[in-house]
């Protein structure tokens, strides 16, 4: 999933009167989804739910590299890596804007998926360009484009800072304090680890981990690499193959890769120390393969009580934003394909597109009987491990009950979850009505004569946000008017003020054609003339909003900080319980996941457990080519290949590992930390993995080694990335890999 999303991000802003802001639930949707694992779909017929047991791992196997799995992988496969293999898979681990990626190279070059690298290709394109389209190829160094605002993070260091934390909260009683005091001394600790590593300056980052949701936390430092260049990237076409329909499925025909390199001082950055060798052999039924990366986020350790809240309420109000929000981009590529390509509305599209596949899986999991019951039965199990402790038991005994009833008083809200998503949201919500949300704000600061630190972070939001066509200002806030409709009912109150006996159109026209909102350059001008007042339409309807808005944040408000601090005390009581024997739930931060490669059955037959060109080719004229429009149509150089061109190539490949959105562009890696392959999806039966592992269906879907191999050396006639990815293989053999 590219952004993430997932990656999938939620975010909240503290409600005040005299401010009148309220907890926004937001979305950065789109994260790629090598991007979510999941379960099984349907549970069989037959199955009685009461024997269903859980499994050691359905919390996932999602390792982290403070607590490196040694014993299990002896254990599992009789491999015994030791630091010093844990120290090379880290440090040629990367973690990129929504992605992970790696080193490939000696000389800094970076691999990782296509759909990570879209954006970026986009930007870097000159004026006659289409390199989205007709793909990127440097011939040498000097043709490498620098990508402005990439950032490339290496873990270099690791510390554990869990009782500093944690003794920063002990004997406060309030929740909200709690909250504040662990978050001051997080920010106290991350500056001092900064300052040590010598600041921003010193080309360093520091970012605090919490595993286990508070149990533990690490504190991670990174080398922060920003003079990041495009080396490579296919055509949209061959690393989006098979578009929509294909996404989260196997078996696929895919190039989802790319590359890039890593300067420093204006040179190639010297990687020769930890890099990992590309593979020419790939892989083989039923090895043992690693994927290393960073996934965006779980919910493993959720009460059954959560789930049940995001099946009903909470993921099903994302999954009807999400469609709202597709059809709406959709209509106005439709109707400008010009201008939407210059705002990027199609990668916008293709991220949304993503994770409404992904959360339709999500969803339909949850109503799957017997992955509720292995949850409900590892809930009990957790409970019964407390009660046999008194000290536990006294601590956190009742703090599930306690989660339950919390999620029982958020359903008494439900409409405001679909109501008011990514309300404040910029790259789906409508300028006007963002403008309107600051500038509610702003007004009502000047009038209650707030400090002038607050009207001037006020003003400076709202003149920030960025302009948008008029007529996708309209589509949008009809999107929103219909969000409003569907979750309250055209009868509500708040609803009839909003629409004043118009349609959703019609009142979406009129805050367009009347508000000075609706211009970047009028706003301003009205902010400095003094003239912008509450009659405004774009504010009068965010006015009309806070009926029913207000009344929400302010519940959600209340219910917050006590089931953010549940959260974390049963993190620690899982802690307590099982340490460092169930891998935490994902974070975006560095784990290293094992599997294995293994086909499964699907559909009524059995998918292999690698596809070939062979295959793309077929669906290219099963599908009819469609003539530059179709999902499984080819790129002119590609219709008519070298005969020298091998299609029996393996192109894509399953394994049994764990992987979740945040792991697109991770590096998968055999027992000697070679690429065999670049983790680019899951398979449909594995969107469950966001709140549970299991194997016998879901799959982590790879870009093979040995097919990018072969593309780039006979298709792109890439000879330079080639000798370099060989010559980086015969490097690392040398060295003892």
């Amino acid at each position: 999933m590219s952004k993430p999303q997932r990656q999938v991000v939620r975010w909240t802003r503290e409600f005040t009167p005299t401010a009148a802001r309220a907890v926004i639930v937001c979305l950065a949707l789109g994260v790629s989804a090598a991007d979510t694992a999941v379960g099984q779909g349907a549970s069989p017929f037959g199955i009685d739910v009461d024997t269903v047991r859980a499994g050691r791992f359905d919390n996932g196997r999602m390792w982290t590299f403070e607590y490196p799995p040694t014993a299990y992988l002896s254990e599992a496969y009789d491999f015994a890596p030791d630091s010093a293999w844990f120290r090379r898979a880290r440090l040629g681990a990367l973690r990129i804007p929504s992605c992970s990626a790696s080193f490939v190279s000696p000389e800094g070059l970076l691999a990782s998926n296509h759909h990570c690298a879209r954006e970026h290709v986009s930007a870097v394109k000159r004026e006659g360009e289409t390199l989205l389209d007709d793909g990127f190829l440097a011939k040498t160094l000097e043709d490498e484009r620098p990508v402005e605002g990439f950032e490339a993070d290496r873990l270099v260091a690791i510390r554990d800072v869990t009782d500093e934390i944690h003794a920063a909260m002990d004997g406060i009683e309030s929740d909200a304090e709690r909250a504040a005091a662990r978050e001051a001394k997080l920010e106290e600790v991350e500056a001092r680890i900064l300052e040590e590593f010598g600041g921003e300056e010193g080309g360093h980052a520091v970012e605090m981990i919490s595993l286990y949701n508070g149990g533990r936390y690490s504190a991670y430092i990174f080398r922060r690499y920003t003079d990041v260049r495009l080396v490579m990237a296919p055509e949209l076409q061959m690393g989006h193959f098979g578009g929509d329909p294909d996404n989260f499925t196997y078996p696929r025909y895919s190039l989802d890769f790319s590359f890039f390199r890593v300067y420093e001082d204006g040179k190639p950055l010297d990687t020769s120390d930890a890099f990992f060798p590309w593979s020419e052999d790939g892989v083989s039924e039923g090895e043992l393969i690693f994927v290393v990366g960073n996934p965006g986020s779980t919910s493993r350790i959720q009460t059954v009580a959560e789930l049940e809240f995001r099946r009903d309420v909470s993921d099903r109000a994302v999954l009807e934003f999400i469609d709202r929000r597709v059809e709406a981009l959709q209509e106005y590529y439709e109707m400008d394909p010009e201008t939407a390509e210059e705002l990027d509305i199609r990668n916008d599209i293709f991220s949304l597109l993503n994770s409404q596949k992904a959360y339709t899986g999500i969803i339909a999991g949850l109503y799957d009987p017997v992955i509720l019951a292995k949850r409900r039965h590892a809930e009990r199990d957790f409970q019964t491990a407390l009660e046999g402790e008194p000290t536990l038991a006294a601590e956190y005994g009742g703090l599930a009950a306690r989660m339950a009833e919390i999620q029982a008083d958020k359903r008494a809200i439900a409409p405001g979850y679909g109501a008011f998503m990514g309300l404040e949201s910029p790259e789906y919500g409508s300028a006007p009505l963002v403008r309107a949300i600051w500038a509610f704000q702003y007004l009502i600061a000047q009038q209650r004569e707030a400090s002038p630190d607050q009207v001037e972070e006020f003003r400076s939001e709202l003149l920030g946000v960025p302009q948008q066509p008029d007529e996708l200002q309209e589509i949008l806030i009809e999107a929103r008017l219909n969000d409003l409709i569907a979750s309250y009912g055209e009868s509500n109150q708040m609803v009839e003020r909003l629409l004043g006996g118009r349609t959703p159109e019609g009142a979406a026209a009129v805050v367009v054609n009347s508000s000075v909102l609706a211009d970047s350059a009028r706003t301003a001008e009205a902010v400095e003339a003094g003239a912008l007042s509450m009659s405004d339409p774009a504010i009068q309807m965010f006015a009309a909003m806070l009926g029913e808005f207000a009344p929400f944040q302010q519940r959600l408000s209340e219910l917050s900080p006590e089931e953010e601090e549940i959260t974390v005390a049963l993190g620690r009581a899982r802690f307590e319980v099982y340490g460092s024997d169930v891998p935490p739930d994902a974070t975006f931060s560095l784990r290293i996941a094992d599997g294995v490669v293994a086909p499964y059955e699907y559909n009524g037959t059995v998918a292999p457990i690698f596809t070939t060109f062979f295959g793309l080719y077929d669906h290219y004229y099963s599908y009819g080519k469609g003539g530059g429009e179709g999902e499984w149509d080819l790129p002119e150089r590609w219709i008519d290949p070298p005969e020298s061109f091998d299609l029996s190539t393996p192109l894509n490949f399953v394994s049994t590992a764990d992987i979740v959105g945040g792991n697109s562009g991770s590096p998968v890696l055999n027992q000697n930390l070679e690429v065999v392959g670049l983790a680019f999806d899951g398979n449909i039966e594995s969107l469950s993995g966001e709140y549970i592992f299991l194997t016998e269906s879901a799959r982590t879907v790879a870009v093979d080694s040995r097919g990018i191999l072969e593309a780039l050396r006979v298709i792109y006639g890439a000879e330079r990335l080639v000798e370099e990815l060989r010559a980086g293989a015969r490097a690392g053999a040398a060295a003892g890999s």
